[in-house]
Formats: structure tokens, sequence, C-alpha cells
């Protein structure tokens, strides 16, 4: 039985200006909650993908800085929930500056722990990754799937989670681990594989540049990604645990471009650049979630499968194709 407890206050999400994050606060104006959103203080005021929502006067903008801990408790102010979203996610990027990820996801994370302790909010859910698990051990992974770092960005997730469970463990703090597999569809950032495919589709139509394409990933649905926050949220379950988010599915980089160009219905030639290629031990050979938790502690089932999923998130990257850069690497 679930416990619908997000009524008593506002929400807190941090990151609401991102990918996942903006999509979440909209849900959570759909469903009735009040709320924050925590957006990274910048000087031309940008909200992120919120700066365009049909929600945007239903949500209360805060600006600041996850590393700043003054900041975000200033923020939590008549918050009893918090999502934490915000984090450096760019794998290839941790290569080029690893301390930039320890001070956002890590020391991020730690003054988000502290903070929600000094406000004595009664739930606080933390977004991990499944790259936490590096190359999958036995499939499909559970949450007791050893963590591998095979990167910086990886240590960094590895190490905010452990520190989210000890804050449980020491103070009790009522902690959620929420740990998606890997998300797709509009907004996006064009780091991300699905993004990188469809940018040099639609705007170079035949040849498209990957790294290697052999891994395979469970690929969910944005969502179906913040659906499932927001059954973990509320359940009463999932305190000082670890919930993974994905489909118990998986689909080779190489087929995942061939699906894509046929749902587009166009030939295309796939070059492997070396470029795009991660450095040895670096690549996370599988990943498919096992996702028995979720599903038989809640009533969440995802509404979109690869295809459907791939469809609408084409629909929408043909309306904003001109905001990726397609001839460039993004790393």
């Amino acid at each position: 039985m679930e416990k619908p407890a997000l009524n008593e206050s506002k929400i807190l999400i941090t990151g609401a200006g991102g990918f996942i994050g903006s999509h979440l606060a909209e849900l959570c104006v759909e469903q009735g909650y009040q709320m924050k959103a925590f957006i990274h203080y910048n000087s031309q005021n940008s909200w992120g993908w919120l700066e365009g929502s049909k929600y945007l006067n239903e949500i209360e903008i805060v600006s600041g800085d996850v590393r700043d801990y003054d900041s975000l408790f200033a923020a939590m102010e008549g918050c009893k929930t918090v999502f934490h979203l915000a984090a450096l996610i760019g794998i290839p990027f941790s290569l080029v500056s690893p301390l930039a990820y320890i001070e956002t996801n890590i020391t991020g994370t730690y003054n988000i722990l502290q903070a929600a302790r000094q406000r004595k909010l009664n739930n606080i859910i933390i977004t991990s990754t499944s790259e936490t698990y590096g190359t999958a051990q036995y499939i499909p992974m559970d949450e007791k799937h050893p963590g591998v770092a095979q990167s910086p960005y990886a240590a960094s997730k590895i190490a905010a989670d452990q520190m989210a469970l000890s804050f449980f463990r020491s103070f009790e703090l009522p902690v959620k681990i929420v740990r998606p597999f890997n998300t797709y569809g509009p907004r996006q950032s064009a780091r991300a594989i699905i993004p990188t495919i469809l940018s040099q589709i639609i705007n170079n139509g035949k040849v498209v540049k990957l790294g290697n394409l052999n891994p395979t990933r469970d690929f969910t649905f944005v969502d179906d990604t913040v659906n499932a926050f927001l059954h973990v949220a509320k359940s009463s379950k999932f305190v000082g645990d670890v919930v993974n988010i994905g489909t118990n599915s998986e689909v080779s980089i190489g087929d995942l471009a061939k699906k894509i160009a046929h749902i587009i219905d166009v030939d295309i030639e796939i070059i492997s650049d070396k470029e795009r290629i991660r450095p040895g031990g670096m690549e996370v050979e599988r990943l498919r979630c096992d996702n028995n938790k979720i599903l038989s502690q809640t009533d969440w089932r995802p509404q979109y499968n690869l295809e459907s999923g791939l469809e609408a998130t084409i629909r929408w990257f043909r309306e904003n194709s001109a905001i990726f850069k397609h001839n460039i690497y993004n790393i």
C-alpha cells in the first residue's frame, strides 16, 4: 500500500531545468503538487528546459548551486520532500575534469543530505545511475549487483549513494535512492547516444558516426522514469534502500541505430569513429535492469516500449533539431 505523503508541503527538485528534472517538475504540477525548482544560477537567468514550460507560472523558481550549502538550505524552507537530480553526468568529460564531478556529485549530495537533516525533511530521493554497476556480472542486474566504477563519473555517483545511505544509517535520515538505467526522450542532452544518432540522421541523412557498437543498454522513456520517481516518493517501502528503474530489456548500440533509421525510414552508413570510443576499461559493455523490486512493491509499470518511446522522441527532435550541433562530438 502506497502512502500519499507529498501533499504535506512544497516539493523541491534540484536540477529541475535539466532533462529528467524538467519532466519531473511538470509531472508534479500535473498531479497537483506545489513545488520549487532549484535551477543552477547563471548570469542569463536561464531556467533551462522550464523556460518554455506551459506550467512555468505554477512553479516557484529558485536559483542556486548544489555546491553551496547555504543556497540549498534556504531553498528547502517550507519543503518536506526533495528530489535530488542535479549532477554532472557526461561520462567522457569526467576524464577531463574528475574534480568537477567530486565537487558537484559528492559535495552537492552531502549538502542536500545535511540541509535536509537540518530542515527535518521526511522524504529525500537521491538520483543514482546504472553506471554505478559497471559491466554486468550477471543478468538481469538487481540492486545487490556490486558497484564497479569504470569512470570518474561512476565513482562520484557510487560515493554519493554511499554518503546518502550513511546518513540513513547514522542519522535515520529518510533517504531513498532511485537508480535509473538509460533514460531517453525529448530534451535529452546531445551527449547521450539517442540524440547523437538522431541529430546526425536528421541533419546528415546517411552517415552516422558512433563509437563502440557492441555495448547493450536498457532504455526507459523519460515519462516512465519520472512516473517511477513519484511512485518511489509516495511509497514508505524504500527508505534506506535502492530501487532500480528500467525495463528488463536490452539493445546494442548498433542495433539501436538501425532501429532508429528504420523508424525514420532512411538507409544509413554507420562509421566507428575512434574519437568516440571510450578508452580501455572505461566502457560498460552490458546493462540490463532487474526491475522486480519496483514492480512488486508499487503499481508502476512502463507505458512505453522502445519503439513507441523512440517514435515520440523522434517527433520532438524533428521539431528541435536546430538546437543540436550535429557536426561535433559532444563530450
